[in-house]
């Protein structure tokens, strides 16, 4: 039976030569008891269909109705659950429950009601902080508060906005299951938007990709049994198969073919003496052991004495070669890449590069942070220019402009060069910071989860940018990551760091796939799954705090 149902639906804003198409003629329906998740890059229209259901917005032209009548205002047979948690900070856990049912069923005996709010309180696992308010809560528990709010006013549909993404991984991936097991529970008819493929295949049972352009694209059935363990999946042929056809329908659909840049890169020198983007003009400097991290530690000074962060961190890099940094939050990613830079002082043991020992900042080593931080005031050409006049003083003007051009060009800005930065999407803002740190044509690019702030679509986009850049410049590097593709996407080596305090490097592998590299290439790759395979076995293995003995691992130092 069809629950929500959409008949040629658009919705736009403005008129005449200012309105703007947000959704087209969109022709769907929901059944009852069903998952359905909504897959698509931001600014598709997902949250715009959400609200329709809803009934927080109506429809420009067409209808969309309930077990057929025509939603005109939200209804509390409609439950929503938003990214943002929208909790009352001075009402305890169980008072933000209860505000809902008071509102919904004033006439509601109160033993009833509070019979109602310990059992969902309970199904999200919060009966222990249930007179705990919002501030002592993490962000994963109040979005289970809002979770059990909304299943306490008993909708008969669950309407879920993006409600993990602005989770931590593990978290996003906890809660993504609770969902699941109080859907099979309940038998409510659920509707996800989302911009993760993998989390959309874990909990669908049909997932309907969004076009760009506000259109209903392509529809895919999940068929895999339930329920669908993270870890089987990855070798499930069924999960692999369907995982490559939504992926490359997003691409295909979703990411704007490369910029075919016009400017040629000028043969200019850097000051510290490494031609711009010219492979082999790189001669002079040394190749084996290029970067050297040798016994590194770093200590902390506490009021219970010295605090270990990390220990004993060894590890050889060759010239040209991408390195992946991962493992679970709090391990000691970022500061490791922070002394690599040169921004945090090193405690014990020694970084060199190129021979010298690493010493203070400089614009040798290239860091691009999950943050871009640019001058909102300037424009992307006048960000990536204030680095590149420093580094090049003996270039002509011209040969600069061309230097900021070019890599501008390279990350896809050729048509936004003069923009302003305050009025770049987050998207466009961390291109600028990539084309920026090219620009610097450094010995060393760091990369701190540089794309950590974006949506699942947009960082397939900007890895893919980033991988045609490097492959241009083969600059040694260093990306600190959490996101498991991504580390295999990027590295010819994935280094794993053990749980910190006293974290340390406690596995390393090796990823022999060809490059030059694309996510739906790599995807079909026979040996890919058993590299992430690799990865999620170790992360696995942390999980939960552990701290194993690390194993022992020939591939450290690349000799």
């Amino acid at each position: 039976m069809s629950v929500l149902k959409f008949n040629n639906v658009s919705k736009s804003f403005g008129e005449g030569t200012a309105k703007t198409d947000v959704l087209k003629n969109i022709n769907l329906e929901v059944q009852e008891g069903e998952f359905l998740v909504l897959l698509g890059f931001s600014g598709s229209g997902k949250t715009r269909l959400i609200n329709l259901m809803a009934g927080l917005e109506l429809p420009t032209s067409g209808s969309v109705t309930f077990k057929g009548e025509k939603i005109t205002q939200p209804g509390p047979e409609r439950g929503v659950i938003f990214q943002s948690y929208s909790l009352m900070p001075w009402l305890t856990v169980n008072g933000n429950v209860r505000l809902a049912l008071d509102s919904v069923f004033p006439n509601m005996p109160k033993a009833e009601k509070e019979e109602r709010v310990d059992h969902y309180i309970k199904m999200v696992g919060l009966s222990h902080a249930a007179t705990r308010r919002p501030a002592e809560l993490s962000g994963g528990m109040r979005q289970r508060v809002n979770v059990a709010r909304a299943l306490a006013m008993n909708p008969e549909v669950l309407l879920l906005d993006e409600p993990l993404s602005a989770l931590d991984a593990l978290t996003r991936a906890n809660l993504a299951d609770e969902i699941e097991a109080i859907w099979d529970a309940e038998r409510k008819t659920c509707v996800l938007i989302t911009n993760d493929v993998d989390e959309a295949i874990i909990l669908a049972d049909r997932i309907i990709a969004l076009n760009p352009d506000g259109t209903l694209g392509q529809e895919f059935k999940v068929d895999i049994p339930r329920r669908r363990d993270r870890m089987e999946m990855n070798h499930h042929e069924g999960f692999k198969k369907l995982r490559a056809q939504v992926t490359k329908y997003l691409m295909d659909v979703g990411i704007a073919a490369k910029a075919e840049g016009k400017k040629v890169l000028p043969d200019v020198t850097p000051i510290h003496g490494v031609p711009a983007a010219v492979k082999d003009a790189q001669k002079g400097m040394i190749d084996h052991n290029f970067l050297d991290f040798s016994q590194l530690h770093k200590i902390y000074p506490t009021p219970k004495g010295p605090l270990t962060v990390v220990e004993d961190f060894d590890l050889k890099v060759q010239r040209g070669e991408f390195i992946s940094l991962i493992g679970h939050s709090g391990c000691g990613k970022s500061t490791v890449l922070t002394m690599a830079a040169g921004l945090n002082p090193i405690s014990k043991g020694g970084i060199r590069l190129d021979g010298r020992h690493v010493e203070g900042a400089d614009p040798e080593r290239a860091v691009v942070f999950q943050s871009p931080n640019l001058f909102p005031w300037l424009s992307a050409k006048e960000n990536v220019a204030i680095g590149v006049d420093k580094v090049y003083p003996k270039a002509s003007q011209g040969e600069r402009q061309d230097v900021v051009e070019y890599y501008l060009e390279r990350v896809g800005l050729a048509d936004a060069m003069d923009r302003p930065a305050h009025s770049m999407s987050n998207g466009m803002k961390q291109r600028v910071g990539i084309a920026r740190a090219f620009a610097l044509s450094p010995k060393l690019l760091l990369l701190d989860e540089p794309f950590g702030m974006l949506d699942s679509l947009t960082r397939w986009e900007l890895q893919e940018v980033l991988m045609e850049v490097w492959d241009r410049t083969k600059v040694t590097a260093i990306c600190v990551t959490h996101d498991v593709d991504e580390a295999i996407l990027l590295a010819d080596r994935v280094v794993m760091m053990t749980n910190g305090p006293q974290a340390t490097i406690g596995k390393i592998v090796d990823v022999d796939l060809p490059r030059p590299r694309t996510r739906k290439a790599l995807l079909e790759h026979p040996d890919y799954y058993r590299y992430r395979q690799d990865v999620l076995d170790f992360l696995e293995e942390y999980e939960h705090g552990a701290k194993p003995k690390p194993k022992p691992s020939k591939a450290i130092a690349a000799e």
